[in-house]
């Protein structure tokens, strides 16, 4: 018989789908002072479960990652505990200046779920040339995950 604790997890299906239905994650970089540095970030799921995010190459979360790639991500959803759901993320950083991938990775953060056709793909990434040279990809490999639906508790606590 599973434990209270093994019969809320999301398996890992279930886990890849609450990620993906999620237009935001909170990132959490180590600040240089020892607080932790949580900041909501647009991203997409790869298929490799790697999470990408992109962001200009000057902020705080860049150089916190430099400095030390641990990180912590969540995805979180309810309004009730009956309804609380969350998938955690233990990952590592690791910092891409590339123009091509951060180009890729705008364009598929911004089309999550979407067939784009290569016209439609060029008129994006024709788009995103203003803002794309400024910014780097944020690359999170996952190393474990923390989850958890309290709605398969069925409102016993």
């Amino acid at each position: 018989m599973p434990s209270r604790r093994e019969s809320i997890e999301l398996n890992e299906a279930e886990r890849r789908d609450f990620i993906d239905s999620a237009k935001t994650i909170i990132i959490v970089s180590n600040g240089r002072d020892g607080y932790p540095h949580p900041m909501p970030m647009w991203f997409y799921r790869a298929e490799d479960d790697c999470v990408y995010c992109t962001t200009f190459r000057k902020s705080q979360k860049v150089l916190n990652y430099k400095r030390d790639s641990k990180a912590t991500l969540l995805v979180e959803s309810g309004v009730e505990y009956a309804e609380l759901k969350s998938v955690m993320i233990y990952a590592t950083a690791e910092v891409i200046d590339d123009l091509e991938t951060v180009q890729n990775t705008l364009l598929n953060i911004n089309t999550r779920g979407q067939e784009v056709d290569p016209a439609q793909r060029e008129t994006l990434i024709e788009a995103m040339s203003g803002t794309a040279p400024k910014r780097v990809v944020i690359k999170f490999t996952p190393e474990s995950y923390v989850s958890w639906d309290h709605s398969k508790l069925g409102g016993v606590y």
